[in-house]
């Protein structure tokens, strides 16, 4: 991860994205990310790697529900109102892969998806699935 850790529980200060700017925020309706900051930032209690920043789109969150990841569905309990086709989310890096290989894969937001993401993922990849690319 990049830079100092924030005193809000170890999120990188300074984080980039997969372009090597500085991470732009994904999402704050709904909220995402792994710390919930609207950001995809990760940190060593990330074991999942929420890093991708995605726009949701029905054949990906009827794919992520089939793998066992049902995402599209509220739980009040948790404060999560279900993510809706063309939402944006902090996506789990394998399980962006794994949609990709399906042929399942929704669309980037390189600007706002963690430099971490490119252990697991092409940055070719991810271009081309992009929706902030001129």
């Amino acid at each position: 991860m990049d830079g100092e850790r924030d005193e809000r529980g170890g999120q990188p200060r300074g984080a980039k994205n997969v372009l090597g700017l500085p991470l732009a925020e994904c999402s704050r309706k709904p909220l995402t990310g792994f710390f919930r900051d609207g950001c995809c930032n990760t940190g060593p209690q990330d074991f999942g790697r929420h890093t991708v920043c995605v726009v949701a789109t029905a054949e990906f969150l009827e794919f992520s529900k089939s793998r066992g990841n049902d995402l599209s569905t509220p739980m009040p309990e948790y404060a999560f109102p279900g993510v809706k086709p063309g939402e944006r989310w902090c996506l789990c890096a394998a399980r962006w892969q794994e949609a990709f290989e399906a042929g399942k894969a929704p669309k980037v937001v390189l600007a706002a998806t963690h430099v971490a993401t490119l252990d697991l993922v092409r940055l070719d990849d991810l271009k081309a699935h992009a929706v902030d690319l001129a």
